[in-house]
């Protein structure tokens, strides 16, 4: 399979969580945010376990809960503090912050060079994603400030760790073990600082199913996937897509409007994230001698 199919494969996995924001607003009961990121990470981690029968071995469980902690656990529950703490617009513009990290981490700690134009592609998403989300209400809180940073380290940590540790199963098993340990993780912190959940009406159910079988279980398949065929870099690039759908949804579906301001971050994303993709080429596609390099002496 080409790195362009990869490309695109990988990038699909961002573009329907972009639909989180809609499914969790229209479809979700409010003010339950840990115990709703357990029952989407932990039905569908074991949905794949049963799957793919296939279970982490003694050597392999400690490396699958850190990941898990990290992609799930840790990254889901700053996702919602900043959520309830910030306009949409700052928190999203902080985790966008995410790819800048992953390059850093991953010169850091997989000697992946660090390239100038990879970094300016990474600087403007940041600045398209600010662009198209932050409006004049934008208010700086800084506990809200500290968990949007903290959920980006947390997922590049987790994006450079699943690149760095391949275990021998396929991504469908890898996924599972990672959002069944996420799960199993968050489920007590659920039940000790959280009310019991009301009774879940149809829609409920629905939006659920959603996010836990496609916007965990085959999404988050194809990402660690990516993660294990494509660069670092290349692959946190295109989490910039998740901000552009969400807005798009936000106008298809609950005819929110767009500005010329907004359209022209989308548009900066978009070529950042193609830009992103040719920056972060491995060097025998010819880009290596077009960028700035800083060699890791990190094994």
């Amino acid at each position: 399979m080409s790195r362009t199919t990869d490309i695109l494969l990988t990038a699909l996995a961002p573009a329907f969580w972009g639909s989180t924001y809609l499914v969790t607003t229209e479809a979700l009961p409010a003010g339950y945010p840990i115990t709703l990121a357990a029952l989407r990470a932990l039905p569908a981690g074991l949905v794949l376990i049963m799957l793919t029968r296939s279970l982490p071995s003694r050597a392999w469980l400690g490396r699958t809960f850190l990941l898990g902690c990290l992609n799930f656990t840790v990254f889901w529950s700053l996702l919602f503090v900043a959520a309830y703490r910030l306009p949409g617009g700052v928190a999203a513009t902080l985790g966008s912050l995410q790819a800048m990290m992953v390059i850093l981490m991953a010169w850091g700690w997989l000697g992946t060079p660090v390239r100038a134009g990879a970094v300016a592609a990474a600087a403007a998403g940041a600045l398209g994603v600010a662009l198209l989300l932050l409006g004049p209400e934008a208010a700086l809180d800084p506990v809200g400030i500290a968990a949007g940073i903290g959920g980006a380290a947390s997922m590049a940590a987790g994006t450079v760790l699943s690149r760095k540790w391949q275990p021998p199963v396929s991504p469908l098993s890898f996924t599972g073990w990672q959002l069944t340990a996420g799960g199993l993780i968050l489920l007590p912190m659920a039940l000790m600082v959280e009310p019991s959940l009301p009774p879940l009406t149809a829609l409920n159910l629905a939006g659920l199913v959603w996010l836990g079988l496609i916007g965990a279980a085959a999404t988050y398949a194809i990402w660690f996937r990516g993660i294990a065929r494509l660069e670092p870099g290349a692959v946190s690039m295109l989490g910039m897509m998740s901000p552009v759908t969400a807005v798009v949804l936000g106008w298809l579906w609950l005819r929110q409007g767009l500005s010329l301001l907004q359209i022209g971050g989308a548009a900066i994303v978009l070529i950042s994230v193609w830009a992103g993709q040719r920056a972060n080429r491995p060097c025998g596609f010819g880009n290596h001698g077009r960028s700035v390099v800083i060699k890791s002496s990190a094994a």
